[in-house]
């Protein structure tokens, strides 16, 4: 019997995935946006060039599912040359498709795909991204801190809720 997420395969991301990977970030932030009363958030402002130079870093793995050739969610880990932790973000699913899996999928795989010598992982979301807040928590993030978003006026103010999940790898 197959699974809901066996029909997605899982790809590494590239330069030509720049247009349409952010295309599903921001389709997948803007609920976020509404939840957080802030339409500035950085996802939904950030360039294609700014997605483009992300992607070609070397100190960024980007994954995504897509089903069909359809791009539907996707996932970032920067990780600075021999750094011991490593920043997960942007980890988006498409509206359509947010509550099947995906989202734990990804979460799974940016772990197996991380440099060796990481020992954390470090993310943030917003206060008010209960369902994200959820996910991480049960894939074993724990809450580290919470930061003022300085949200811009006339957007009420909010806390970004930073969480890190250590790895149990032997360090190297």
């Amino acid at each position: 019997m197959m699974s809901r997420t066996d029909r997605f395969e899982l790809v590494r991301l590239s330069a030509t995935d720049a247009g349409e990977l952010l295309t599903v970030q921001r389709s997948a932030y803007a609920d976020q946006a509404r939840l957080h009363q802030d339409p500035n958030l950085p996802p939904l402002t950030q360039t294609l060039p700014q997605v483009l130079a992300e992607l070609v870093s070397p100190e960024v793995v980007a994954l995504g599912l897509r089903t069909a050739g359809r791009l539907v969610a996707a996932v970032r880990l920067r990780t600075p040359p021999g750094a011991p932790e490593a920043l997960l973000s942007r980890l988006v699913v498409v509206p359509d498709q947010q509550g099947t899996g995906l989202g734990t999928r990804l979460l799974i795989a940016v772990e197996s795909v991380a440099p060796q010598q990481v020992q954390r992982i470090l993310l943030f979301t917003g206060e008010h991204s209960a369902t994200n807040l959820t996910l991480y928590t049960r894939h074993g993030y724990v809450e580290t801190h919470r930061t003022d978003a300085g949200a811009p006026p006339p957007a009420p103010p909010y806390q970004l809720v930073h969480l890190a999940k250590t790895l149990g790898r032997e360090p190297r």
